[in-house]
């Protein structure tokens, strides 16, 4: 690679992080940061917390720290680590549904289901939502139980203040196996219902989004990575994790690492019994402890662990 190739990739990775903020398929995309912005406020007023609400959304400690800045870091590092390692992958989920289909196919023959396109589109819909969400908490659950896997997950828990931008603090190496988890889910997903359907299926979507996604972005995922406890009722706690239990899933607790795994749904934490409840919590300190935590404040302390 030439210094201008080098340059040109950098530069399309911090276009690529800097676009986020403009882009409905992530999390911190403007209309999603508006809606947080607003639930934010409702946790302000109900919880009677003193000073302005602007100086509690936006709280220098919180947003230029030397833990923000890391996050930071990672944003525009794994920018470009999307432009050199991921973007060329992203064709293997094509390849992947093509050839599940032509493994069912050869196996079973054509399909006899009789499905009217409705549901054809809404079972597609559902399924590669919660395929996607029950892969995540596996991944997430291997990282966090085998120990050199943890050692790069370690990055993501080594915050000790968390905003919006902490999502992105990930390293390359389990950023790059997430999207590795993510076109398997797809390829193999949308290769099944290419069967079935003969192709004619599509995805429920708001703004491009998969609807779920959607309305969980929607409703205050940008504050599972904040200081603001927003918690939801014990019962939906049951079914969707909530921002406050996530934000447990980072407490130095060592009886909470372990616990909240989920990423949208809480279901598998309650098959699997790491599911704890926002009322069980009454205090919550972000990082690795004080031991670690020093290992992990800069940049170049996290890329290298």
């Amino acid at each position: 690679m030439t210094v201008t190739e080098l340059y040109e990739s950098v530069w399309d990775g911090v276009q690529l992080s800097a676009g986020y903020i403009l882009d409905p398929n992530k999390r911190i995309y403007y209309a999603f940061l508006v809606t947080s912005v607003v639930l934010a406020f409702g946790v302000f007023r109900t919880s009677k917390i003193k000073g302005s609400f602007l100086h509690y959304i936006f709280n220098p400690r919180v947003w230029w720290g030397d833990s923000p800045k890391v996050d930071y870091a990672f944003l525009i590092f794994n920018g470009l680590v999307k432009v050199i390692a991921i973007a060329p992958m992203l064709v293997l989920g094509l390849y992947l549904s093509f050839y599940t289909k032509e493994f069912l196919l050869s196996k079973l023959g054509y399909p006899e289901l009789q499905i009217s396109s409705f549901w054809i589109v809404f079972f597609y819909t559902s399924t590669l939502f919660v395929v996607k969400d029950l892969s995540s908490y596996v991944v997430h659950w291997l990282f966090h139980k085998v120990p050199w896997l943890w050692k790069f997950h370690k990055v993501h828990h080594s915050a000790t203040v968390l905003n919006p931008i902490t999502q992105y603090r990930i390293h390359p190496f389990e950023l790059i196996v997430n999207n590795l988890k993510g076109l398997f889910v797809f390829g193999v997903v949308t290769g099944c219902f290419d069967y079935l359907s003969n192709g004619q299926f599509s995805v429920f979507s708001i703004l491009g989004v998969n609807v779920f996604g959607f309305v969980f972005m929607a409703l205050g995922a940008n504050l599972r990575h904040s200081h603001v406890k927003l918690e939801y009722p014990s019962w939906m706690e049951s079914w969707v994790i909530s921002p406050l239990q996530h934000q447990v899933h980072h407490s130095d607790n060592p009886d909470h690492y372990d616990s909240n795994l989920g990423s949208v749904l809480s279901i598998w934490d309650r098959v699997f019994g790491t599911l704890i409840k926002s009322r069980e919590v009454t205090k919550i300190k972000f990082g690795l402890g004080k031991k670690e935590n020093p290992r992990y404040r800069g940049f170049w302390q996290n890329l290298f662990p």
